[in-house]
């Protein structure tokens, strides 16, 4: 819509009485949109992708943070600018393309942190504007109509994706999940409304009650999740096609009926698969030792169901999940999530049903770590305390070396630490 509002105004504003040639005139309109939008996609793709992380790094090496921070915005702020001018793509487009291409630097958390003041700042701005926008009047003016906008976003919307998770055979639950959590609008209907407003498409009025509309629902949406709960039990009572549906198995959520029995019993419970969870499953796997993932990403259960690797979707804090790894029979569970607020959860599901067994957690703070290990009796690993660790290994290593064989130097190597 970002890309086929502006076209699509200039050929209806200037629409005459040959609708032949409207007709024509609005088709050529849109294939060249579309094939400049095609271009820009393309050089983004291609030629942004290289050629941004490769400025980034030559800027970081300077040393000059400020420099960084200039470098990061005026990249973000000229390829919006430049999709505008060249391309006839959209700014929030364009700023959206920038986003993606700054992403693929290896520098992409760096220059997050650099620019969330002024992400902050401007988001302020944008949510302060769009406020401005909003006429309460349209409240007591147009109150039917405000209602009418309400119920298609919170009950139209969250019907359609209802009926949708329904179709692809999900349970209940997470029908009524994803439903009540598209039961909003927000950041892109205020844009598009701004650029409807900008060509004429959208009356006042309508800018109004579309507003209203976000308003409502952004208020209301919370209310929607705690209503989830009591809503199902309700459903459960009075609904036998319910509880039918309550009753579908998602097929992530469980091991294959063809899974090795070797995955079965002793194996290793691996929960997360991260940047830490892939090291560990890839040390596993060259040692020749049965794992199950746990994960609650479902583009990379079934990427790793498709490697022939046994894997689970679901949170692991829910005792299913961790049923479903075959936890009751495991010699391990491995717990390599960056978050620890719910790790004592699983534990004491993994001890309940299985008291024997060994579990192995990371933290990030000396203190938490502590404290894990004491009530849980696990082995826990602290980030700082490995990498340094392997740091001082590896300089006794070479100091020793030197002293045995004389001053030397070695190739510059990347020692990667959890």
């Amino acid at each position: 819509m970002l890309v086929l509002l502006p076209p699509l105004a200039g050929v209806l504003g200037g629409a005459g009485a040959d609708a032949n040639a409207d007709a024509s005139g609005l088709l050529k309109t849109l294939g060249l949109t579309l094939l400049q939008v095609g271009g820009f996609v393309v050089l983004m793709l291609v030629v942004g992708r290289r050629v941004f992380p490769w400025v980034l790094w030559q800027v970081a090496r300077t040393g000059s943070r400020e420099l960084f921070t200039l470098c990061v915005v005026a990249a973000a702020v000229g390829i919006a600018f430049g999709s505008a001018a060249l391309f006839g793509v959209s700014f929030a487009l364009g700023a959206f393309f920038a986003g993606m291409v700054m992403r693929e630097s290896e520098f992409s958390h760096r220059a997050a942190q650099e620019s969330l003041p002024l992400r902050d700042a401007f988001a302020v701005l944008f949510f302060v504007s769009v406020g401005m926008l909003f006429n309460p009047a349209v409240l007591w003016d147009r109150p039917l109509q405000v209602l009418a906008v309400v119920a298609i976003i919170m009950v139209g919307k969250t019907l359609a994706a209802a009926a949708l998770v329904l179709s692809f055979r999900y349970p209940l639950n997470t029908a009524l999940t994803v439903s009540a959590s598209l039961a909003q609008i927000g950041e892109f209907s205020f844009i598009l409304v701004g650029l409807g407003a900008s060509l004429g498409l959208l009356p006042a009025e309508g800018t109004s009650l579309v507003l209203a509309g976000a308003l409502i629902s952004m208020a209301l949406n919370p209310m929607l999740f705690h209503a989830i709960a009591p809503l199902q039990g309700w459903l459960r009572t009075r609904s036998a096609l319910a509880r039918r549906l309550e009753e579908r198995d998602d097929p992530l959520a469980e091991l294959p009926m063809t899974t090795h029995a070797k995955f079965l019993a002793h194996q290793v419970v691996l929960v997360g698969y991260g940047k830490v969870g892939r090291r560990l499953a890839a040390a596993l796997a060259a040692n020749d030792i049965p794992f199950v993932v746990a994960e609650q990403n479902r583009e990379l259960v079934e990427a790793l169901r498709a490697k022939g690797i046994a894997a689970v979707f679901g949170d692991a804090v829910e005792p299913a999940v961790l049923i479903q790894a075959h936890i009751a029979r495991a010699a391990m569970l491995v717990i390599a999530t960056p978050d620890t607020l719910k790790v004592r959860q699983m534990i004491a599901t993994a001890r309940l049903l299985n008291p024997a067994i060994e579990t192995v957690i990371r933290s990030h703070n000396e203190q938490e770590a502590r404290l894990l290990e004491e009530e849980n009796g696990s082995t826990v690993f602290l980030a700082e305390e490995a990498l340094a660790q392997a740091m001082v290994r590896h300089v006794l290593e070479r100091a020793n070396d030197m002293a045995r064989h004389g001053t030397a130097t070695a190739p510059a190597r990347l020692h990667e630490s959890g």
